[in-house]
């Protein structure tokens, strides 16, 4: 969302939105679900125009990647949103899930019987035969769901390429009586495989206090805009409820939560008016230049995804897993998050996730620091545009 023009500050048709998780005096906990508003199509885009300078330094910062080597993998994953795309339509009720493999460029699609096989294959993807569909692990993860969880349970998902259920246990506490109960029951109630991981730490929404930045406030929460809509921005549900007042950076009137989700969801979005507008750009920060949206096409397991913050800047990482339930260190659920291995820090909650030009989402929770490293979901934001009927301001 683009700032009002004052004699303190001035801003130019590239500022854009920034995110930051919740900053507040209180640390709530939360994710959300995800469905799917149609995608603005992104094929007048190309991987050269988004393979800015200061993007490629990201990815060679956080990703390891050489700039001709980022430029090939971001060509290589537009194609595979594509081919994705192709191929899930292709497979049918033989779909049990995809993942993006960097080293060789290519999508892999699971199939739980030959009989696709060859059509999915056209559509430029590898096969992998499996046992379980992704109806059948996404239902045996929704019964798991409903089983209340302790605290050193950290998450649960499906994994497609385990063609399983995976439930993240923090490390040293697999053999805790509730933790043990709880798996025993994961694996009774899922009718279908179930591994144990293990994490560093529980997972926590990140909030912080009300310092400087790019901020938004509400009471004593201060957050960062996700994405704008048309009429306002979207942002993460624990940022505040509907009904509450916002304030920018300059203390003045923003607008009012519309409508906000959580715990179980993890969204919100805000209304705008009193002077302030609306653009479809992600701030930069100076690392790379402000980027504009121009859709919403979600990008495949083991893509690349960064991810604009008001206390920690712009990080890039990799998208790891989608429809994870993550149990936050309070207590507090929620559903259908998107995982990756972006850092964030207290401050950084509601803001974007971006890949490329299209928005992916905002930023919910996670564990970590942007120091010494860590891993953060964010609540797809095509659930968020379709659960409120909203439409994204695109360029």
């Amino acid at each position: 969302m683009r700032r009002k023009i004052t004699a303190r500050r001035k801003t130019t048709a590239s500022l854009g939105l920034s995110a930051a998780l919740v900053a507040a005096t209180f640390v709530a906990t939360g994710l959300a679900p995800s469905a799917a508003a149609e995608p603005r199509s992104d094929s007048g885009a190309t991987s050269k125009a988004l393979a800015s300078p200061g993007l490629l330094d990201a990815m060679e910062r956080d990703l390891g990647l050489s700039p001709a080597a980022a430029r090939e993998r971001l060509a290589d994953e537009r194609q595979a949103v594509k081919t994705e795309r192709a191929a899930r339509k292709a497979a049918g009720s033989a779909y049990a899930g995809s993942w993006f493999d960097a080293e060789s460029g290519k999508l892999t699609v699971a199939l739980t019987g030959r009989q696709a096989a060859g059509e999915v294959r056209d559509a430029g993807a590898d096969v992998e035969i499996v046992k379980h569909s992704a109806a059948t692990l996404d239902a045996a993860k929704k019964r798991v769901d409903k089983l209340k969880a302790p605290d050193n349970v950290a998450s649960w998902r499906v994994d497609a390429k385990a063609n399983r259920l995976v439930v993240d246990v923090v490390r040293g506490h697999r053999a805790d009586n509730d933790v043990s109960t709880f798996l025993r029951k994961a694996r009774a109630t899922a009718g279908a495989p179930v591994q144990v991981g293990t994490v560093p730490a529980g997972p926590s929404t990140f909030a912080a206090g009300t310092v400087g930045g790019d901020p938004y406030y509400t009471g004593n929460v201060r957050c960062s805009i996700g994405f704008s809509v048309q009429g306002g921005f979207v942002t993460a549900g624990h940022c505040g409820k509907a009904g509450a007042g916002v304030r920018g950076w300059d203390n003045s009137t923003i607008g009012t939560f519309q409508g906000s989700s959580f715990p179980d969801n993890d969204y919100a979005w805000v209304s705008v008016g009193n002077g302030w507008w609306t653009v479809p750009v992600v701030l930069g920060w100076g690392t790379i230049p402000d980027r504009l949206v121009k859709g919403s096409s979600e990008m495949p397991v083991g893509t690349s995804i960064c991810r604009s913050g008001s206390t920690t800047k712009w990080h890039c990482g990799n998208l790891l897993a989608k429809n994870e339930t993550v149990n936050y260190s309070d207590g507090t659920i929620v559903h259908q998050l998107t995982k990756t291995s972006v850092c964030a820090e207290g401050g950084d909650s509601g803001g974007s996730f971006i890949s490329g030009d299209q928005a992916q989402g905002v930023t919910s929770g996670g564990w970590g620091n942007c120091s010494s490293g860590g891993e953060t979901w964010f609540q797809p934001v095509n659930e968020i545009l379709q659960r409120y009927g909203l439409r994204l301001h695109t360029a």
